[in-house]
């Protein structure tokens, strides 16, 4: 289960929207998401969880880009939000890269008989094998804000997100949209 969350702060404080992000495709139109819900160009929150697995902050502020933070690459990547999030740039990969299978040396003719277990165990481990078990990022996304990178990298994913609004002073905003 997933929930998603836009936290924008305005001079009365910060007003939090729920958010569907099934139309967003990358990056760029999360950060544009956030965009439309400040048109002050004050700072946005975008932040995300799947339930007790990994939690992701996107701040972004302004027209500048948006600065990232998964709290576990391993278990963000294997979502489709997850994978929205960790770009080639904030895993250390040559942008355009890809540490799955080469489509082009597969065999697709339909037919998966002669296949082993082996393989099998192969294909579930390519793809996560160089993506850590950790958190990646920009730990001090919200040092300004009043979590340090030593806070934040300490929560755990389950209460992740109320911890950070609570720390911001914006608990009972975003509980509303929760």
């Amino acid at each position: 289960m997933y929930f998603a969350a836009l936290l924008a702060r305005t001079e009365d404080g910060w007003e939090a929207s729920d958010t569907e992000l099934d139309d967003v495709e990358t990056l760029s139109d999360l950060a544009d998401l956030a965009r439309e819900a400040s048109p002050e160009e004050d700072t946005v929150l975008v932040l995300i969880e799947q339930e007790d697995a990994w939690f992701g902050v996107v701040r972004v502020d302004g027209e500048d880009d948006p600065r990232i933070y998964v709290s576990d690459a391993a278990a963000a990547v294997r979502s489709a939000y997850g994978e929205l999030l960790l770009t080639d740039e904030l895993l250390g990969r040559e942008p355009g890269t890809t540490d799955g299978p080469d489509l082009d040396s597969l065999d697709l003719d339909g037919t998966e008989d002669g296949e082993s277990e082996a393989d099998e165990d192969e294909e579930e481990t390519t793809g996560s094998d160089s993506v850590p078990h950790s958190p990646v990022g920009d730990g001090e996304i919200l040092d300004d804000l009043g979590i340090s990178e030593k806070e934040l990298r300490t929560l755990d994913a389950e209460d992740a997100l109320g911890s950070i609004a609570e720390a911001l002073g914006a608990s009972e905003v975003l509980e509303t949209v929760r």
